[in-house]
């Protein structure tokens, strides 16, 4: 079953154009590509510009308060994996994580082409891990490390400072963690109501 989009005639010539029909299939499968492509050029955008912010207006290790006690700006460099595991710094150190970034973008394209169209929540949070390797990736390829800058402590406790790629691949694991759950929870209360029957 296919979906005309195009049945035109050529003007002036008389002459009817060939119709041009796309299976309604592939046009419900580019509602998942849409998403993928809005959310990652958005937090690609986002990320890449606030890290061109703070890399021309806050010096490397140096802060800008924001929330007194609570939030600051702060220009750091990492090396290593989320949050600063593994870091350190070299060439191989360097090939490892951009041979790693590769690797989880091409899985993460190849499970979001799997996805089924109703997965919504899946493609959503996909679309999130995807964005936020991407951008880690391109801080890799272009300084050599990462530029974290999002400084939340308490007292004198500081979480690992991080940028908006890290924040949205962990919004995007949540968002994968709790799609999981609560279909493993849909589906036990559907094998318990059969099983009543």
């Amino acid at each position: 079953m296919g979906f005309d989009i195009w049945n035109l005639k050529e003007i002036g010539r008389g002459v009817e154009a060939k119709t041009l029909t796309v299976p309604s299939e592939i046009l419900r499968m580019k509602r998942k590509y849409w998403v993928l492509l809005i959310v990652c050029l958005s937090l690609l955008l986002l990320d890449q510009w606030t890290k061109h912010l703070v890399l021309q207006k806050l010096p490397l290790h140096h802060s800008a308060e924001v929330i007194p006690g609570f939030f600051n700006l702060t220009h750091v460099r990492n090396t290593g994996g989320a949050f600063g595991i593994f870091g350190g710094k070299g060439d191989i150190g360097l090939a490892f994580f951009v041979a790693v970034s590769l690797i989880a973008v091409g899985t993460i394209i190849f499970l979001l082409i799997k996805l089924k169209e109703h997965e919504k929540t899946l493609i959503l949070s996909f679309s999130l891990v995807l964005s936020g390797a991407i951008g880690n990736l391109i801080d890799r390829l272009r300084h050599g490390e990462v530029v974290d800058f999002l400084d939340f402590y308490v007292l004198s406790f500081h979480w690992p400072a991080f940028n908006i790629a890290d924040s949205a691949i962990c919004i995007g694991i949540g968002l994968m963690a709790l799609e999981l759950l609560t279909h493993d929870l849909r589906q036990r209360r559907k094998h318990q109501i059969t099983s009543t029957k």
